[in-house]
């Protein structure tokens, strides 16, 4: 590397290193969830989930399917964009399991 930072990496960086993104992602690795579920899968407010979804869904990392049903279901899922990311997420998780410690309560 010559010490200029890539223009893309960088971008990739900054979406990707939000706070909450790369657990949301991962989360919806597992397949089509409602935004209640997402919520409960972690510490996170409803208001930041919601700004953490729309940033994905602009990027189009993340679609948001809309059900016309009695009430109206939404469901979020990974677009193909989002599902390149599976085999990053899941090296993540394989480093996290032998290099990261989690502090005694």
């Amino acid at each position: 590397m010559n010490g200029n930072t890539c223009p893309r990496f960088e971008k990739a960086m900054s979406i990707l290193g939000q706070r909450w993104t790369g657990l949301i992602i991962y989360q919806l690795l597992n397949g089509p969830q409602r935004f209640c579920t997402v919520e409960a899968s972690m510490p996170i407010s409803a208001r930041v989930l919601s700004e953490r979804l729309k940033d994905l869904e602009k990027e189009g990392i993340v679609k948001r399917q809309v059900y016309p049903e009695t009430p109206v279901r939404i469901e979020y899922s990974l677009t193909e964009k989002g599902m390149a990311l599976k085999p990053l997420m899941n090296e993540i998780a394989s480093w996290a399991e032998k290099w990261v410690e989690i502090p005694a309560e």
